[in-house]
């Protein structure tokens, strides 16, 4: 038997109406909920069930069916943001369109970014709209994040090989990850630090006395969450070596030993070569080049940091070396191992993303560096 409900409203754009949409979808400035809401509209367009749509663009039918009506009856207005009850807005959508496109796309004559104050003066607002209008859009010109695209040629089999290990690790097999937090500095301030109050924080002086340095080299059970660590004062292949005989008599007998690691040239000397060789139950798996995200004990380090270093007073390396041994007694008391959900397929699919963005800007401020020198 045939389903019975009511017909959808059928959608027939014009020429214009098609454009305008298009340009919507298109543009990446677009509001993200116009974007979602002019796809809606092309596909009904085209003749699709409220179903397909939401199986499509992951709605619900009803979300569909809202915009499919709200267009029919209203075109290309139905789609804007609907006024709601209370003072009326002040500010208009192409005044709000200003402000965002002018954030993006252009900077004041005496700075790198816009502030609040600076684009209040440049748009006629006053400051406190401004900055609704950035947290509406999710801007924030004052924040700024680093990143770095490996180079690497064996980048897919190596976080292919990693990401392996963490979600289907090898039977009778213990896989660490493994590396090393150089220069630890032994550090004291110059005054005595200022305990918390009610009402204050801590206070501390900025300059500080060293007393020397120490290196940290640590294996991560991603099994357990347990860590074995082991200072030095110096930093080499002879000290690594070391370390790996420390792992080599913890590890019971008849398991192999996985170790993911970076590139660091101390894991690649002729002597680690030797020794290796010398212990075939060892099996070394490297992070890409510029990957050391992809090792777990590089988060285990950023707890260290921040638990004990950061804001630890430390007259010795003697007392230095004492406090890092008692965090990994402590943490091993109640290990817990770090989580990983992400697949191999799709960190390599947010990087190529991320890659063919970073290209396309790239290529646009190129034409644009060309065009603005050629007409000087």
């Amino acid at each position: 038997m045939a389903r019975m409900g009511r017909p959808s409203v059928g959608v027939v754009l014009k020429p214009e109406e098609r454009e305008v949409l298009e340009r919507y979808v298109r543009r990446r400035k677009t509001a993200q909920r116009l974007a979602q809401r002019s796809r809606i509209v092309l596909l009904c367009a085209e003749g699709r069930t409220n179903q397909q749509i939401a199986s499509q663009l992951s709605v619900t039918p009803g979300t569909v069916s809202k915009w499919r009506g709200r267009f029919a009856r209203k075109r290309l207005d139905g789609l804007l943001e609907q006024p709601r009850a209370g003072r009326p807005r002040e500010i208009g959508d192409d005044k709000i369109e200003q402000v965002v496109v002018d954030t993006l796309e252009s900077t004041p004559r005496n700075a790198t970014h816009w502030s609040t104050r600076e684009m209040a003066r440049h748009s006629g607002l006053n400051q406190t709209a401004v900055g609704r209008i950035w947290r509406a859009f999710g801007l924030a010109p004052h924040r700024v994040e680093n990143f770095v695209l490996s180079k690497d040629p064996q980048l897919i089999e190596k976080v292919r090989d990693v990401v392996g290990l963490y979600l289907h690790p090898p039977e009778k097999a213990l896989v660490l990850c493994v590396d090393e937090k150089s220069q630890i500095q032994a550090l004291d301030r110059s005054q005595p630090v200022l305990p918390m109050r009610p009402g204050q924080a801590e206070r501390r002086t900025s300059d500080y006395t060293r007393y020397g340095t120490s290196s940290l080299f640590a294996a991560l059970d991603i099994a357990t969450g347990t860590v074995l660590g082991r200072c030095f004062r110096r930093h080499r292949a002879k000290e690594f070596r070391k370390f790996l005989a420390d792992i080599d008599r913890e590890v019971p007998e008849g398991l192999d030993v996985h170790l993911v690691l970076d590139n660091y040239a101390t894991h690649k000397t002729p002597s680690i070569q030797r020794w290796l060789l010398r212990h075939p139950r060892f099996k070394l798996h490297f992070t890409p080049t510029k990957g050391s995200w992809l090792n777990q004990v590089e988060r285990w380090f950023g707890l260290l940091t921040q638990r004990r270093l950061k804001r630890g007073v430390h007259r010795s390396v003697l007392q230095l070396e004492k406090s890092i041994r008692e965090y990994i007694a402590i943490a091993n008391e109640d290990p817990k191992p770090f989580v990983w959900v992400k697949t191999a397929d799709e960190i390599l699919a947010r990087i190529a993303r991320f890659a063919v963005r970073t290209n396309e800007l790239v290529q646009a401020q190129t034409v644009t560096s060309r065009t603005f020198d050629s007409g000087h």
